[in-house]
């Protein structure tokens, strides 16, 4: 199969779908923390914002200028993120991680219809735009306990 057939492959309907109905796709007006993160590979930026109650996230919005791998991975974390634990996010990202660079499995759900991405894993350029949204959220949600806390 060539590389180009593998490609079209990579970019599914699904994701493609993902890509176009990214839910939580604005800026909050009073976040409890902001976190831009850019791949600088191929430019993708996310933007998140979130605030939080305790440990738990309570809303979410992020900003996603990136390719439609990145945009569907953006659009099921922020169909999902709103309720979860910072700590959920964190093992999300982790488990993200580890099922592109060592063919893991999907993360937990609820992230687990991330699992649409898993065709990328063998494509490595394409994986920091994928890991922007939860590297994003990851951060925001420790920025936004220390805020707390302090």
């Amino acid at each position: 199969m060539s590389a180009e057939t593998d490609l079209i492959k990579l970019y599914s309907g699904r994701i493609l779908a993902l890509a176009a109905e990214i839910p939580r796709n604005e800026r909050l007006d009073a976040p409890d923390a902001s976190v831009r993160k850019r791949s600088p590979l191929c430019g993708s930026t996310i933007t998140v914002d979130l605030k939080m109650d305790g440990d738990t996230i309570t809303d979410f919005g992020q900003d996603v200028k990136a390719c439609a791998l990145g945009q569907a991975a953006a659009s099921v974390v922020g169909s999902v993120i709103v309720g979860c634990t910072a700590a959920q996010v964190r093992q999300a990202r982790d488990q993200l991680r580890a099922m592109l660079k060592e063919g893991s499995d999907a993360p937990d759900a609820p992230f687990d219809g991330l699992e649409v991405l898993k065709p990328a894993v063998d494509y490595k350029n394409r994986h920091a735009s994928i890991m922007l949204a939860l590297d994003a959220a990851t951060e925001a949600a420790e920025q936004a306990r220390e805020a707390q806390s302090a």
